[in-house]
């Protein structure tokens, strides 16, 4: 290679600290746990549904989301964060703002659990996962997620209502 050249899993540049190396790792660990399900899944004869009706799609997606911001942003869940992860601020409603801390997988794994966009993917595979193998159990997980969703929308309105009210 010439100088100024990249070198696989360098990066994008010289001065570009994008831990490339440990996204890789990470979507390998995503891909080889989809595809250990999915042989798991067939050599046990799981009978997988031809479709997803379109209330269980809104039940996972509402529950993917509430389940990433859990991780990603919520007080409680620091202490899953912080090996990978500094504190830059507080949020509002009550949430955190970290940010990676570290370089190579550690930044990688930091990058992950800060972001809950990138969370949602792998919070969506358990959920569908458990769908798969346990529909019912799924749908309650999903449930009790959804209901904190609609919780945290009322707890939004009821103080907006009341500082409107002590106006």
């Amino acid at each position: 290679m010439t100088d100024g050249e990249q070198r696989p899993g360098e990066g994008y540049g010289e001065d570009d600290e994008t831990p490339l190396g440990g996204y890789a790792t990470l979507a390998t660990t995503f891909a080889a746990t989809a595809a250990v399900f999915a042989a798991t899944a067939r050599h046990r004869g799981l009978r997988l549904p031809d479709t997803v009706p379109p209330w269980d799609v809104a039940l996972l997606g509402t529950a993917t989301f509430k389940a990433s911001r859990l991780l990603t942003k919520d007080k409680v869940t620091s202490f899953l964060r912080a090996p990978f992860t500094h504190r830059e601020r507080d949020s509002n409603a009550d949430e955190v703002m970290d940010a990676p801390r570290g370089s190579g997988l550690r930044r990688a794994v930091g990058d992950l659990v800060s972001c809950p966009f990138c969370t949602s993917a792998w919070v969506a595979g358990g959920l569908v996962g458990t769908y798969a193998v346990a529909p019912r159990a799924a749908r309650l997980l999903c449930a009790g997620l959804s209901a904190v969703v609609l919780s945290d929308w009322l707890q939004y309105a009821w103080s907006v209502t009341e500082q409107k009210a002590e106006g």
